[in-house]
């Protein structure tokens, strides 16, 4: 199972950006997926998750209101739309794949991880 990141950048304050993810799970419908990012010196943190259908979402506190996360299962790909950028939000971003809810996702370890890529926001 890979999960394929892009799609990070430089970006000024309360500039966007759009994170992709491309998956190469054969069920990717039976997977939520989402996002968690690291800062350095901090944990990680969980950031969005979207279910099977992308009807549903959950958002960590933080990026809520700001970031929206959604998926298109015929190209096996999750974005990550993110408005209003903080210097705050800069860290690495790592999507994940699992069969949890996207609540559960936000708590327990996912069992796949993408490489992740590289967010930073300049004041």
């Amino acid at each position: 199972v890979q999960l394929q990141a892009s799609g990070g950048g430089l970006v000024q304050v309360g500039g966007s950006l759009r994170l992709s993810c491309t998956a190469s799970l054969q069920t990717f419908g039976r997977y939520t997926l989402g996002w968690f990012r690291q800062a350095p010196g901090k944990e990680r943190e969980f950031v969005a998750a979207v279910t099977l259908s992308g009807a549903s979402t959950y958002y960590g506190a933080a990026v809520k209101g700001r970031f929206t996360v959604s998926r298109e299962n015929g190209k096996n790909t999750v974005y990550l739309q993110m408005n209003e950028l903080k210097p705050e939000d800069t860290a690495v971003y790592y999507c994940v794949a699992d069969t949890y809810t996207p609540q559960a996702l936000a708590v327990l370890q996912p069992s796949y991880w993408g490489q992740g890529t590289q967010v930073t926001v300049s004041s």
